[in-house]
């Protein structure tokens, strides 16, 4: 493998000239630039990014941390990340935890060791001092872990308000709610929190089920809408926290000779892609995953070139009617 010493001989100039060429650095005429670039092609050289970075102080490298990259929400907001940071000339490093502490841990270590620019957190298993002693510019999606960290969420509340308000408005007199696992402390919890509000306000009787820890395993949710559909027959309304399990309730009242939307209206969360492809189409609340994805990577420059920023980002949300309702 060609070394930067090898290029350095066959272009006829020093291992100082080759190092400023390939890291911009000081005057070097178009000429030589021309011949060392001519001569790292012909020898095939690959410049040691680490090197080069820590030279830089600056690797043009972000990391993003998931817990579920099939997840179609984590699938879409990945894509999106990537796609802007390459525009603005970063890299990305994708790191799927799968909600394992011991996983997410050992994918921080080797960002750090990788000298990242900045991380944006979408998998929160760890304690919040794991995240406190980072050295590198961070952003969360979806948890609040400290004062001065910033983090984005779409606006939870007004999302569960505006689903539980149109269940009852669509006719719905006993309605169930299938949220994450309560105990993560996540904002979206507050989807929740919304629904209980406007059941207990209504007057409306209303189920609530949480997933397990591991809320991105959707194995548990065929079986969470059979026990449902078993234990409380006389469902008409049900609103899942994400789309994915609004399509399994879906799937489950079907099998069960529920008509949808007669019998059962269903509304999920996120706007995915996929609620779209389902028959019939998912009535959802949309959250702006691409503008999720566009601000958490803004956030990370903006703590890099020690900009200011706002620590608190709730985007807003919209209810989108398909079939379902």
């Amino acid at each position: 493998m060609a070394t930067i010493h090898d290029v350095a001989k066959i272009a006829n100039v020093s291992v100082t000239t080759v190092s400023r060429v390939l890291n911009n650095r000081g005057y070097i005429s178009e000429a030589t630039r021309a011949k060392v670039y001519k001569t790292m092609e012909e020898l095939n050289y690959q410049p040691n990014e680490i090197a080069r970075s820590l030279l830089r102080k600056q690797s043009n490298v972000i990391g993003l941390i998931i817990p579920n990259v099939s997840h179609p929400f984590f699938s879409e907001l990945t894509n999106y990340v990537e796609n802007y940071a390459y525009e603005q000339g970063f890299k990305m490093l994708l790191c799927n935890s799968q909600m394992d502490p011991v996983k997410e841990k050992d994918y921080i270590e080797m960002l750090k060791r990788n000298r990242v620019d900045g991380i944006i957190m979408g998998s929160h298993t760890l304690q919040v001092e794991e995240y406190k002693s980072l050295s590198s510019p961070i952003v969360t999606i979806d948890r609040q872990i400290s004062s001065d960290i910033p983090y984005i969420s779409s606006d939870n509340y007004a999302g569960g308000k505006l689903a539980a308000e149109m269940l009852i408005h669509k006719g719905c007199t006993k309605i169930a709610h299938i949220c994450g696992n309560l105990g993560l402390r996540m904002l979206s919890n507050r989807r929740t929190d919304a629904f209980q509000a406007v059941m207990s306000d209504k007057g409306v009787e209303s189920i609530i089920i949480q997933t397990d820890m591991n809320v991105f395993d959707q194995e548990q949710y065929e079986l969470i809408m059979q026990r449902l559909l078993e234990e409380h027959p006389d469902i008409d309304g049900i609103f899942a926290t994400s789309d994915i399990i609004a399509g399994y309730a879906v799937k489950a009242c079907t099998a069960a000779g529920r008509r949808i939307p007669d019998d059962v209206k269903i509304i999920g969360y996120d706007d995915v892609n996929a609620a779209r492809w389902m028959m019939p189409e998912i009535t959802t609340i949309k959250q702006p995953i691409k503008q999720i994805g566009q601000m958490a990577f803004d956030l990370i420059m903006k703590q890099m070139n020690a900009e200011p920023f706002e620590v608190d980002n709730i985007l807003p949300v919209s209810l989108i009617e398909r079939a379902t309702t």
